[in-house]
């Protein structure tokens, strides 16, 4: 990362962090919400822009991340503190069941498999009431408190979304840059090239990369990543419900990381901010919000194929988008 990017990175953490003292309380849940999907969002990367894999499952994760906190705190007065690491590590778990027999597969039976287990999830959500509420969801769920300062606030918990999102970002970025992430991402250090898992798994196996070991790493970091987030959107919400993790929920990751930038880091940055908040800032069209905002992801598809953080490699290339 150049310096000017940095200046750039900071000022925008700056400026986000100051929006919400201006704002109402939806629009400060609304800033709040896009730290959470984030989470989800920074993980599905992981696996869809730098393991070159596609998953339509990562809501499911992101559920099950939701539901086991929500029944830790509820239901048997666990922590906070303690249900986020259980709820990481079960979808971690999940993520390595899961992904060992479906990444035998690739590309679109992959994605199949991840669409299959995702509504598989919403349905045991959906049907399995004693555990999950059903359709009648889990309510009620407290929001965390550090060092005896409560969280409640709108502002508050803003802040703790902000922050956590940032160190999850810090880990991932750290992680992508060790000796085990570039085996997803072609980087150089010292000037010895590293195969990209992601475009060339062939010479990326030549080199001794262990393809099938780092993609299911990969996918289960995803997996984590998603369920982290989940823990903070029934903190957030107080309230969860299976069609908060449907289906729909997924195509709307996955379009955010595609249109942000699939395999660029801070591509599910710009691409969550029109999943979630263009809509919002179209609200005033009414009855047309939805279909103008179709028809924007559309044009950007089209134009910019590579994601929006595309735009400065179309510049360099003089306009070429190929």
């Amino acid at each position: 990362m150049s310096k000017t990017q940095q200046i750039v990175l900071v000022i925008g953490l700056v400026l986000y962090a100051i929006l919400p003292q201006f704002l109402k309380s939806y629009g400060v849940y609304l800033m709040t919400l896009l730290c959470v999907y984030l989470m989800a969002a920074f993980g599905l990367n992981l696996i869809v822009g730098y393991a070159g894999q596609m998953s339509i499952g990562q809501a499911a994760f992101y559920g099950i991340g939701a539901y086991i906190a929500a029944i830790l705190m509820t239901k048997m007065g666990v922590s906070f503190w303690f249900a986020l690491p259980i709820a990481a590590i079960a979808c971690f778990v999940v993520g390595l069941a899961l992904g060992f027999p479906a990444l035998r597969v690739q590309h679109h039976y992959l994605a199949f498999a991840t669409l299959g287990f995702n509504v598989l999830v919403f349905l045991v959500m959906r049907n399995e009431e004693d555990l999950t509420g059903g359709t009648f969801g889990i309510s009620n769920i407290p929001r965390p408190s550090i060092f005896g300062y409560s969280l409640d606030g709108a502002l508050p918990f803003f802040y703790f979304a902000f922050v956590s999102v940032i160190l999850l970002a810090a880990v991932l970025w750290w992680l992508l840059r060790s000796p085990w992430g570039r085996a997803f991402a072609a980087l150089r250090d010292k000037g010895r090239a590293f195969a990209a898992l992601r475009d060339n798994p062939i010479r990326a196996e030549s080199t001794g990369v262990n393809i099938t070991a780092y993609t299911l790493l990969a996918f289960a970091i995803g997996a984590a990543c998603a369920g982290i987030g989940g823990v903070y959107l029934a903190a957030l919400v107080n309230f969860i419900e299976p069609g908060q993790f449907n289906l729909s929920v997924s195509l709307l990751m996955l379009l955010a990381v595609i249109v942000g930038g699939s395999g660029r880091f801070f591509g599910p940055v710009l691409g969550s901010v029109v999943v979630v908040l263009l809509p919002e800032w179209l609200r005033f069209l009414q009855d047309w919000y939805l279909a103008i905002f179709g028809f924007a992801v559309i044009v950007l598809m089209v134009y910019l194929p590579g994601g929006l953080l595309s735009l400065g490699d179309r510049f360099k290339s003089g306009g070429d988008t190929r």
